[in-house]
């Protein structure tokens, strides 16, 4: 809790990589003007300054218009064609919603009157005898009750007698043309109130200089709400004519884009028209729109009912839209939203680089090619832009032979196995850091040739046979047996090389870098400028300061040195160097924690 406590009140920023390229800056400051023209136009033009809100709308119809249909009729057995006017209330029907309905065609079957009869002639009614017919049977396809009796319907044709209005309605074929083709010059008149309650906005595409004798036209009158049928059916590339003899589905859609800022203020309707059943569909597939209704009427006491099959075409009302006014807020969102874009500019040049890079060093046959520039620049890139961890685990460990020239990560339990003969997996050494190399003291003297002593690159690769009384593990002859319990010992059985040679405590570099303890003294005053400790506790903060001095130079990466383990030759060299009075070490914890 105190930990968090303390880094309450701190801030935290990411880490900016700033690269000086002329090409990646002018790719940079394109893509940002791009994005920026992109988000102005955006803004201006979508309006996402504004708070948008849905359309509330109600809409009343009224169709006007005169037809007169031609039918045949039969009296004292003569045929007779008599003229009938329809008005709107013959031919418009109500429906739920914003629909309305206009009878373009009909079949009629007149004077039925409840009573058994055969029924209409198809392949599921027809039959021989009784025993076709099934008392009490009721199909859905059927017009009644079957009463159980097959009787004769028109000459040798015989169906099952039902209980029904009789008779039954015939299946006869649409007129055409359509009865009521004169319907394209009908009009229909539609009010449309909207409401956009969170602006406590209202209106209607009723406007103040409507002129009543208007009919609407795309483009010279588009204000209009008059419509004539026949050209919303124009206005899709429908002919009316055709749709009026099996009917349809027709929408009219109002859209509202509503512009409610005082300074730029525009909401007027759009009208558009869109056909909406399936005008391919063959007459297997039932195309068109027709129901059925019945007018009913008494005579001689007896009530009868004419039957008539409607055609005719469903107008159905779409009306939806936004309203938009100022908002500050949506303003703020509109604008913090976009510029998440301006990031595709760092996600754009970092694919280049990545992607000219790997394609060249794929391609690339020497280090220092002219192609090969690339993979040196991503390399320092990588460097400079990502860092690498592992997720620290109670098994991980880090070791480093002097004969090889990558470090091995251990990430298992040895249970009983010596670290020496643990594989483990390669990992690339890190990049030097000259850094520690610097603090020292300016004055430590040159080392100088020995003619006896050989070079110590030289010395180091030397094939040197360990001493028989060194451990079964170790390969360069200096290490030691672990003082540690048994259960502890493998975590120390490890030497400072992999294959058997000289040891890297006899390197002159080992003695200048970790065990001179002026070099020593040098790093814990540069610590602690004002240290002054008695001499056993000064040899503790030197061995201390050697360790780390070797996990530093072997391993590098500060993530590496956490989990670094010395060789055992290492260790007890520096034991050596700077012993502890009572003699007893407690073995390796972490480079900071070991005695």
């Amino acid at each position: 809790m105190p930990a968090c406590s303390d880094n309450f009140l701190q801030y935290e920023t990411n880490r900016i990589i700033q690269i000086q390229s002329t090409n990646y800056g002018t790719i940079k400051w394109i893509l940002h003007v791009v994005v920026f023209s992109y988000v102005s136009f955006a803004l201006v033009t979508d309006k996402l300054y504004q708070k948008k809100e849905s359309v509330i709308s109600s809409v009343h119809t009224k169709v006007k218009g005169l037809a007169e249909v031609k039918e045949e009729i039969l009296g004292n057995g003569e045929k007779k064609v008599v003229s009938t006017v329809f008005d709107p209330a013959d031919y418009a029907f109500p429906l739920q919603g914003n629909s309305f309905f206009v009878m373009t065609n009909f079949l009629k079957t007149k004077g039925q009157q409840r009573g058994v009869c055969p029924e209409y002639p198809t392949h599921k009614t027809l039959c021989h005898s009784d025993k076709n017919c099934k008392q009490g049977w009721m199909d859905p396809q059927s017009k009644g009750i079957q009463t159980g009796k097959c009787v004769v319907y028109e000459g040798n044709q015989k169906t099952c007698e039902v209980y029904a209005w009789c008779p039954t309605e015939a299946t006869a074929k649409v007129p055409r043309p359509a009865l009521l083709n004169s319907a394209e010059n009908f009009t229909v008149f539609i009010k449309n109130n909207i409401d956009f309650p969170g602006h406590n906005y209202t209106m209607r595409n009723i406007l103040p200089d409507f002129n009543k004798t208007c009919t609407f036209h795309k483009t010279k009158n588009p204000q209009c709400p008059i419509f004539r049928l026949g050209d919303i059916f124009q206005e899709t590339g429908d002919n009316f004519s055709e749709v009026a003899i099996q009917g349809g589905i027709m929408g009219i859609e109002i859209y509202w884009d509503c512009n409610l800022d005082s300074w730029s203020y525009h909401c007027r309707p759009q009208y558009r028209f869109r056909r909406l059943d399936d005008k391919i569909t063959n007459e297997s597939l039932y195309p068109g729109y027709n129901f059925r209704h019945a007018k009913y009427y008494m005579e001689n006491g007896v009530e009868k009912r004419t039957l008539v099959k409607v055609f005719g075409i469903r107008f159905d009302i779409l009306v939806f839209g936004t309203g938009g006014k100022f908002h500050i807020i949506s303003l703020i969102v509109s604008i913090g939203s976009t510029l998440s874009y301006f990031g595709l500019a760092t996600v754009f040049i970092d694919f280049l680089i990545n992607t000219y890079s790997s394609a060249c060093c794929r391609s690339c046959v020497y280090r220092y090619c002219e192609c090969c520039e690339g993979c040196l620049i991503s390399e320092y890139y990588d460097r400079k832009k990502c860092e690498v961890i592992v997720e620290p685990k109670r098994a991980l460990k880090y070791v480093s032979f002097v004969d090889e020239a990558h470090i091995r990560m251990v990430d298992e339990q040895l249970h009983g196995r010596s670290l020496q003969d643990v594989k483990g997996k390669k990992v690339p050494r890190p990049l030097m850091d000259f850094r520690e190399v610097s603090r020292l003291p300016l004055s430590l003297p040159d080392a100088h040739p020995n003619p006896e002593q050989p070079e110590q690159m030289q010395l180091l690769r030397e094939v040197k046979t360990p001493r028989p009384s060194s451990p079964a593990w170790c390969r360069c002859g200096n290490c030691l047996p672990s003082q540690l319990p048994k259960d502890r010992q493998c975590t120390e059985e490890l030497c400072c090389r992999k294959e058997p040679g000289p040891c890297i405590t006899t390197s002159g570099l080992f003695k200048e870098l970790v065990l001179s303890r002026r070099a020593l003294q040098f790093s814990l005053l540069y610590q602690e400028p004002l240290l002054t400790l008695d001499a056993d506790a000064t040899d503790s903060l030197l061995r201390h300061c050697a360790y780390k001095c070797y996990a530093t130079w072997r391993f590098g990466s500060p993530e590496l040195v956490d989990f670094a383990i010395l060789p055992s030759c290492c260790r007890w060299r520096i034991r050596k160097e700077f012993p502890k009075s009572e003699g007893q070490y407690s073995g390796f914890k972490s480079p900071l924690l070991m005695e």
